[in-house]
């Protein structure tokens, strides 16, 4: 039996655009198996960024269901949901988003100690060292580069242990070289840690260090195959969308 970290079903999102409807998704079935990373690739308002958003419960749908965990997501209370988002799901941003005040130590524990839980210092270590960030632990991110603020970023989204790691276009800053650094220490640490990565973007050759690519164009699932090779969903089976 399959173990589904992420799935949706029947997702949608419309927005009204004066007498215009947008379909962001419109209909979307999408899985995501334990262990998996899997790369989303798409033009610019294809829907991948809402796909993701809406699987890591920072938006909620139109229409269909979003399952992370096996928990839905539908009628969480608010509150709820923040604890079980900060738990089970860690985000990398484009921008980073870490606390200028903060330094990279602090950046990286933040989540678990807003969540009230003890911090693993040997695993936070672990994962430094990793990164090759042990010897900026004391650095303010506005000291550091690009790069390696996004491998402080990747740090803070893996330290909390959580079910999956949703990557939005985390190497859109960053130039060629830097972004296959960065997306191979990602990977590294995912196989490292045996976690569940779902990462956007527009760049092919970025998507293809993924185990598994889905092309997404408007608002729909047009195919899903293994990184290195070409499948159109057209001579696909429906349910191999979700392989």
């Amino acid at each position: 039996m399959n173990s589904w970290i992420v799935e949706t079903k029947g997702l949608k999102k419309y927005y009204q655009l004066g007498n215009h409807t947008v379909k962001a998704l419109d209909g979307v079935d999408f899985r995501v198996r334990e262990k998996e990373f899997v790369a989303i690739i798409g033009k610019s308002g294809s829907g991948k960024s809402t796909l993701l958003h809406m699987a890591g419960g920072l938006d909620s749908p139109t229409a269909g269901e979003v399952f992370v965990d096996g928990r839905p997501l539908a009628g969480m209370p608010k509150e709820e949901l923040t604890i079980f988002r900060r738990r089970k799901v860690g985000f990398i941003f484009q921008n980073y988003n870490l606390v200028p005040d903060l330094n990279v130590y602090e950046n990286v524990v933040l989540p678990i100690e807003l969540d009230g839980r003890r911090i693993d210092q040997q695993f936070v270590e672990q994962i430094l060292c990793l990164l090759k960030l042990q010897e900026k632990q004391d650095a303010l991110p506005g000291t550091l580069s690009g790069g390696q603020q996004q491998r402080v970023a990747i740090a803070r989204a893996v330290a909390s242990k959580p079910a999956i790691i949703l990557a939005d276009e985390p190497t859109g800053n960053l130039d060629t070289v830097t972004s296959h650094d960065v997306l191979g220490l990602l990977k590294m640490i995912a196989r490292q840690f045996q976690q569940t990565i779902v990462l956007i973007t527009h760049d092919n050759d970025i998507a293809q260090m993924a185990d598994r690519i889905v092309r997404i164009e408007d608002g729909l699932i047009v195919n899903s195959n293994m990184a290195g090779h070409s499948v159109d969903s057209s001579a696909m089976k429906g349910s191999d969308l979700h392989a």
